[in-house]
């Protein structure tokens, strides 16, 4: 998983959202009695003050500040934090020296909880020196006001002496440039002027062409000096990091011994209940001295102190982590699956859970609680006769009956939920998690179990009366059926999981990328109460009026930020809540296209918060301006669209990255759109900007580094549906050579899955997605293909076509999951009609099983699966769009990619559900 969007689960139930908001009044944002006092207190005259995200600011009216230079971090831990905020800022505020601080103590722990941002977390109170000159003396001013406080070390600065006060040279302002990845990252200025970006990961980088103050040389021969060395083991290799610290693969000088090595940070990697790092491991060691002896919990070889961290050695348990092996061995990965290992899978299942719960009793029976059971945390020896439950951070004793305080969400346990029970419902969900690893989507609403359960023996052969024990595990207090609120631990415990091996896995996928394959779909139509339930996705147009009323119930027209709930990326950037991929230009445009009834209010809303950019917003077309010009205009509000496109032009378009999504490509299409949509001088100044960023898409192709990234969205497909549009207006062959150099350029960064599906290559995950996958590359190669005939392409065009076929993906969002499919199958003129009406079918059955109904209506969760989304890129407007393109009677598209002609065999509205090929023998609840 992506640990980034636990933080955003506190604040609202429903949907993700900025951790300082709390629609349900429980966390410590939900009144400014609850903030520390000098975010309560107003500021003497001439000063100002601003929120942004978690941070609060102060600044000195009429005070500029110069765009980059050396800052001064400030730590604290939760039990000074509000006393070292009081006195910087009676030091700041008297001698007019800009600072920003977080507010409470609920946004701290937040911030260095165990899975924050590395990067980030420690950052407490940031000081602004007015100038050079003026950073030693204050940088030694707070040192000596804050000596001897504590705080957690800042990984990304230098630390000035013992204390909490910690520098870096980085920006004070919010310039940006194109990263190394294709981003767009914040920038510094090298001395030629040219922006560069100002690195902020978990490491210390002075820009080379900086030299530190001589009073920082101590500091830096201090930070050199800190090693490993006094350790009694050698480190080979890093298994993962989290913000309290790492865990290694290291040899015993002493035995030779293979160990694991974990680390704590002090004051870093916060559990929900306030524990940093090095008190849980402490937890931890004494969990396992008192199972020691046990054959299902690893022995501990030793502690040590270096510095003040603490390290725990323990044996290094040889097998596969149970996320891994599922992965490896999960039967419905690809379209054709075969009966034979659906029911040697079950067999497996049962068999795995068994080992897995009888490890659990064996801790129980020594007064223990495991606290924090998911599969990552299990180990599976090389014969799978043998578990071994890994990570007793979380450990408690059982009498103590505590609330669970880390937990991964697939796992988490409700509210109230304490002592064995955390570890009774972990293993609940750990029995259909096994069949259909979904589980997440408890987070949202616990009820879906029943759901899952029945289309679990649709695919598998397993009755109701052997799922219903865990079932009722999970329903239990069924007065509490959505229990994640604000209070709960998941944006503390998210747990990062245990590499796995360089093939893409299930596991891998629902932990790092968010939209794998999973298992099969239902194999028929789910019983369904119409009173009580929305429409199947597939009965059109009920599902398209149902799923408007949900996005209807979710606008929030009093907010400046976003008016429709969506992804975590509406709250990255000024334009985030008002953008085409996450806000509300996207999900307009869905309800506009499919013929939707429109949300009293939205449109003018988006008017509104447009009319006068922020400076910062971005420019592309899914995540800024481009966009919300393109669908303003579309909607019939020309005017509008014009007065932003100007703004636009206005705007530094060398800088840009040159993909689709944020870039030269998108911001090309949409000008040249625009274009030709006006006449005149406007005409004229957006066809002479849309050459110009054309141009700039051209020549990145043979820049040296190429772009990292891949596909649709971000990678060189996005240029090369520009050039294939381009062609369609100019007749100039060159543009279609353009278009086939940068599909080859993605292709070639593809390879052939087991099942023949040709993915994109993405570290040590193979990708079939619409918005970084191979069928987002498919999109553009139909098209490509219509133009010239390229024997080559055609061919790897044709071993995309399984990727889109598969039984079962983990999410429905539109460019990482089902509905892109749906909409890829509904659009590409190649295959057999009546193959891609089936498959259409089934993707419809599978978008029922993952649909998390709001207010009674039809609704889909995000990425991650946590909260549910409204948005275009990763939720409801995003199936809704694509179930256009497979049932509307104008087909809908995605800008820039219309529609093909009809296939001749096209699903049917109300079609009833195609059933799964899997004979259940013997299994009269298997499929037909």
């Amino acid at each position: 998983m992506n640990p980034e969007y636990a933080a955003y689960c506190h604040a609202d139930r429903d949907f993700y959202d900025t951790p300082h908001r709390s629609s349900q009044g429980t966390s410590d944002s939900a009144g400014p009695a609850t903030e520390y006092g000098p975010a309560r207190t107003p500021l003497p005259e001439g000063w100002q003050t601003a929120r942004s995200g978690d941070w609060f600011a102060c600044h000195p009216t009429g005070l500029t500040l110069p765009p980059q230079g050396w800052k001064i971090h400030v730590a604290a831990a939760l039990d000074n934090a509000e006393s070292i905020l009081q006195r910087v800022a009676e030091y700041c505020l008297p001698r007019r020296i800009s600072f920003k601080f977080i507010p409470s103590r609920q946004l701290l722990l937040q911030r260095n909880g165990k899975y924050a941002d590395r990067g980030g977390s420690g950052k407490f109170i940031t000081v602004y020196p007015p100038s050079e000159d003026a950073f030693p003396g204050i940088t030694a001013d707070l040192m000596a006001l804050l000596d001897g406080e504590h705080g957690p070390y800042i990984l990304s600065d230098l630390r000035c002496g013992d204390g909490p006060v910690h520098v870096r040279y980085g920006a004070f302002t919010g310039r940006r440039c194109v990263g190394p990845e294709g981003r767009l990252v914040p920038a510094i200025s090298d001395p030629s002027g040219t922006l560069v970006p100002d690195p902020r990961g978990p490491v210390l980088r002075i820009p080379e062409w900086v030299t530190p103050p001589a009073f920082l040389t101590p500091h830096l021969d201090a930070r050199n000096a800190v090693g490993t060395g006094e350790l009694p083991y050698e480190i080979k290799s890093a298994l993962h990091f989290s913000n309290g610290g790492g865990v290694y693969k290291a040899l015993s000088t002493r035995t030779g011994e293979t160990v694991v090595l974990k680390e704590g940070r002090p004051h870093a990697g916060l559990a929900m209940d306030g524990a940093d790092a090095v008190t849980r491991l402490e937890r931890e060691r004494t969990a396992l001295e008192r199972l020691a002896g046990l054959d299902c919990v690893p022995r501990v070889l030793g502690a040590h102190t270096v510095g003040d961290h603490r390290f725990l050695a323990l044996e290094h348990i040889s097998g596969t982590p149970l996320n891994t092996l599922l992965a490896r061995r999960f039967p419905l990965g690809s379209a054709d699956v075969d009966p034979e290992a659906i029911t040697e899978h079950t067999a497996w299942s049962h068999r795995i859970h068994g080992l897995v719960e009888s490890a659990v009793a064996q801790v129980h029976a020594r007064g223990l609680v495991f606290g924090d059971l998911h599969m990552a945390n299990i180990m599976v020896d090389e014969d799978e006769t043998r578990v071994v439950l890994l990570d007793f951070e979380a450990a408690c004793p059982a009498e103590e009956r505590r609330p669970q305080v880390v937990a991964n969400p697939a796992f988490i346990a409700p509210r109230g939920r304490t002592g064995t029970d955390v570890d009774r419902y972990a293993l609940a969900c750990l029995r259909l998690a096994l069949f259909l690893p979904l589980t997440t989507l408890f987070m949202i609403d616990r009820t879906l179990v029943e759901r899952m359960a029945e289309d679990i023996t649709r695919i598998f052969p397993v009755t109701l009366d052997e799922l219903r024990p865990a079932v009722e595990e999970i329903l239990r207090d069924p007065e509490d059926t959505t229990p994640h609120d604000a209070e709960h631990p998941v944006a503390h415990g998210a747990k990062e999981p245990v590499p796995a091996d360089p093939e893409h896995t299930l596991q891998d996928a629902a932990d790092e990328e968010p939209s794998a394959r999973r298992a099969g779909p239902p194999t028929r139509s789910r019983p369904r109460t119409p009173a009580a339930a929305p429409p199947d996705p597939g009965q059109w147009p009920q599902s398209r009026d149902s799923m408007a009323r949900a996005i209807a119930a979710s606008f929030t027209p009093d907010r400046d930020d976003r008016c429709f709930p969506g992804d975590i990326a509406q709250f990255a950037s000024p334009a985030g809540g008002h953008s085409f991929g996450n806000g509300a230009a996207g999900v307009l445009y869905a309800l506009h296209e499919t013929g939707a009834p429109p949300v009293p209010g939205a449109v003018e809303w988006l008017l509104a918060r447009t009319k006068e950019p922020v400076p910062g917003t971005a420019l592309g077309l899914y995540d800024g301006l481009a966009g919300t010009a393109w669908t303003l205009d579309r909607l019939g509000h020309p005017e509008q669209a014009t007065e932003l496109a100007q703004t636009l032009i206005r705007e530094r378009l060398d800088g840009l990255p040159a993909d689709l999504h944020g870039g030269h490509a998108g911001v090309a299409l949409v000008l040249d759109d625009l274009a030709r949509r006006r006449s005149g001088a406007d005409a004229d100044a957006l066809r002479q900007a849309a050459d110009h960023c054309a141009d700039l898409a051209a020549r990145s192709l043979t820049a040296a580094p190429p772009s990292p990234r891949t596909g649709l969205l971000h990678g060189a497909t996005g240029l090369a549906l520009l050039f294939v549009r381009r062609y369609e207006t100019t007749g100039d062959p060159a543009l279609l050579d353009l278009a086939a150099t940068a599909l080859r350029r993605d292709l070639d960064r593809c390879r052939t899955r087991p099942d023949g599906s040709l993915q994109v290559l993405d570290g040590r995950r193979t990708m079939p997605y619409v918005g970084a996958g191979s069928v987002g590359i498919a999109l553009v190669l139909d098209d490509y293909l219509h133009h010239r005939h390229d024997e080559g392409l055609a061919a790897r065009r044709q071993s995309i076509e399984p990727a889109a076929r598969s039984s079962f993906y983990i999410q429905p969002g539109l460019f990482r999951g089902v509905a892109g499919f749906v909409l890829h199958l509904a659009r590409t003129p190649h295959g057999d009609p009546a193959e891609r009406a089936r498959a259409i079918r089934d993707h419809c059955a599978l978008l029922a099983s993952e649909a998390t109904p709001y207010r009674g209506e039809l609704a889909f969760p995000g990425d991650q699966l946590m909260r549910r989304s409204m948005d275009l890129a990763t939720g409801t407007a995003g199936v809704l769009l694509a179930l256009g393109s497979a049932y509307h009677d104008t087909p809908v598209a995605l800008p820039f990619l219309p529609p093909h002609p009809r296939p001749t065999i096209r699903p049917q509205p109300g079609a009833e559900h195609h059933h799964y090929p899997v004979p259940m023998e013997g299994n009269h609840h298997g499929a037909s």
